[in-house]
């Protein structure tokens, strides 16, 4: 049996991957994903609370953040396609203006 401390270690590697990508990246999709890679090094932390525990509140928790993850990712691409197409750059420094 895994001890608890490795899926917790393992969330918050994902999570600090994630925060630092976000930092770091300057393309909207490489931000995109660092942002789904730390909802999923949280989601892994509720998960493994909740086995540990014994409760299915966690599992939940996660089944709605999964559930709005989908609707962010079809929103975030739709932005990403529109400034795409107006810019022809994915740079988020040359959308940092809403004006053509």
């Amino acid at each position: 049996m895994v001890p608890l401390s490795w899926y917790l270690a393992l969330s918050a590697a994902l999570f600090t991957i994630g925060a630092v990508g976000v930092i770091v990246k300057r393309n909207a999709i490489a931000i995109f994903l660092c942002i789904e890679l730390m909802l999923n090094g949280a989601n892994l932390a509720l998960v493994a609370l909740s086995g540990f525990f014994g409760d299915v509140g966690g599992q939940l928790f996660v089944f709605i953040v999964m559930t709005v993850a989908a609707a962010e990712a079809a929103v975030g691409l739709a932005i990403i396609i529109s400034i795409f197409r107006t810019r022809e750059s994915l740079n988020v420094d040359d959308a940092d203006t809403m004006k053509l």
